[in-house]
């Protein structure tokens, strides 16, 4: 039997009656980050909470081998919520934990990932926040259905209102994302056609991970509804700028609820424990890239030129660097945060704040020291003239470091650790023998 508090299940059990709640999606993400979900009928929920729902782990990406195959999802109540694009169907959404048959978390689960990293915070007396600012691209579905070539949304720019095209889109997904429990801090255009951005409120990290993948699955909802295709790839444009989730991050002492951020003694009013963090994020910055740019075309997004940080930096004016410590009004001293600016929206979440807690925690028990803040524009410096490193220029160089730092490796398990190496090692040799469009209409005539 799995326990929950009664009055978590009487509050589900209105939300169900209320609702008129016929069917209900258990939700889990697989090791790379796409949701899985295993709907069941309103009449099976008792059970399910009760024992759990059992499902094949071998058949989902990066779970198990076929021996090891049993596994149940466990529902964590907090997140139970009625999905609004769905009320024909009368439609309710609830996020699992994923257990094996002796009932022990499975440490191949992305959110246990997490949930181990933010135990050694805890253990340290740190609470671990984050704030991420999802891009995404709006494309337009052609009259066949394809859709190539690709064709945005709108042609409008930075904040634009004329020519945005994408506003009464966006008032829907906030509409949708506010329905779904997600404070909506704010929408608005992106840099490039087709492009946008919408913010919610920071908070801890599980939960802002939970909403980040919520965040996903819906304004992908409610992009179809409208006719139209949403994506998170990066880089789906060639010589635009692409796709980035950066993310604002801050520690809280357990014991007072207080910033650990803050030192007003302090140039840049960071404490010794901010700074350390810091430090500990830079120098596991190529081991963490692999996961939080996961994919092949992660890293057409990180080049120079792009907005997209490159050099391994941190600084406080400098939106080039890859740490950035944004200013703080007066008296809000609380607001202290440091935002690492190279993560993008196809991550899993859950993972990626895993690793960036994990570089930074090893920079605090270690006493890290932060290099020199770099407050130039780097944007348009080569790596010669910044006498900075460099984040690895490919998947294949990003899977390198990671198999070389074991404190990240740790931090995902030896389960994670292992099939994320695998999945992303063959995706980097199918693409490496893939011949490409650029390829053959630069050679094909010639040679």
């Amino acid at each position: 039997m799995i326990a929950y508090k009664p009055e978590e299940l009487e509050r589900i059990d209105e939300t169900i009656k209320r609702n008129d709640i016929r069917f209900i999606r258990l939700q889990f993400s697989d090791i790379i980050g796409s949701s899985k979900q295993i709907t069941i009928p309103v009449d099976y929920w008792e059970d399910a909470v009760a024992h759990g729902v059992w499902f094949d782990g071998s058949a989902v990406e990066g779970f198990a081998r076929v021996a090891e195959s049993d596994m149940y999802l466990k529902p964590d109540l907090d997140t139970f919520t009625v999905i609004p694009w769905e009320m024909d169907l009368s439609t309710a959404r609830v996020i699992c934990d994923v257990y094996t048959p002796d009932g022990a978390p499975f440490e191949g689960d992305p959110r246990q990932v997490l949930k181990r990293q933010l135990a050694r915070a805890a253990a340290i007396g740190l609470d671990y926040y984050v704030g991420p600012e999802l891009e995404f691209f709006l494309f337009k579905v052609h009259d066949n259905g394809n859709l190539l070539p690709l064709t945005p949304h709108d042609e409008a720019g930075y904040f634009d209102i004329s020519t945005d095209l994408a506003h009464s889109v966006r008032r829907q997904m906030v509409d949708a994302l506010t329905a779904m429990g997600i404070d909506v801090e704010a929408s608005h255009h992106e840099v490039a056609a087709g492009q946008s951005e919408i913010d919610f409120r920071y908070g801890p990290a599980l939960t802002t991970a939970d909403s980040a993948i919520t965040f996903r699955t819906t304004v992908k909802a409610v992009a179809q509804k409208n006719g139209l295709h949403c994506t998170f790839m990066p880089k789906p444009i060639a010589g635009i700028n692409g796709s980035g989730m950066h993310v604002h991050q801050s520690l809280w002492h357990r014991s007072t609820g207080d910033t650990a951020m803050y030192d007003a003694d302090s140039d840049y009013g960071l404490s010794e424990i901010a700074l350390r963090f810091i430090a500990g994020q830079l120098a596991h910055a190529k081991a963490i890239t692999p996961i939080i740019a996961p994919l092949v075309n992660s890293y057409k997004r990180l080049v120079p030129g792009y907005e997209a940080p490159v050099y391994i930096s941190w600084g406080r004016t400098n939106r080039s660097a890859l740490v950035r410590i944004p200013r703080i009004s007066t008296g809000r001293y609380k607001s202290t945060r440091c935002e690492l600016r190279c993560p993008d929206p196809s991550c899993n979440p859950y993972l990626a704040f895993a690793v960036m807690l994990a570089a930074g925690l090893d920079g605090i028990e270690n006493k890290l020291i932060p290099p020199p803040p770099a407050e130039e524009d780097l944007y348009h410096m080569d790596s010669v003239r910044s006498g900075l490193e460099t984040l690895p220029g490919d998947l294949g160089d990003a899977i390198d470091a990671l198999r070389a730092d074991e404190v990240i490796q740790d931090a995902l398990g030896q389960h994670v650790y292992e099939r994320f190496i695998e999945a992303k090692t063959q995706e980097w040799n199918d693409y490496q023998r893939y011949v490409t469009q650029w390829e053959l209409d630069r050679y094909l005539k010639t040679y």
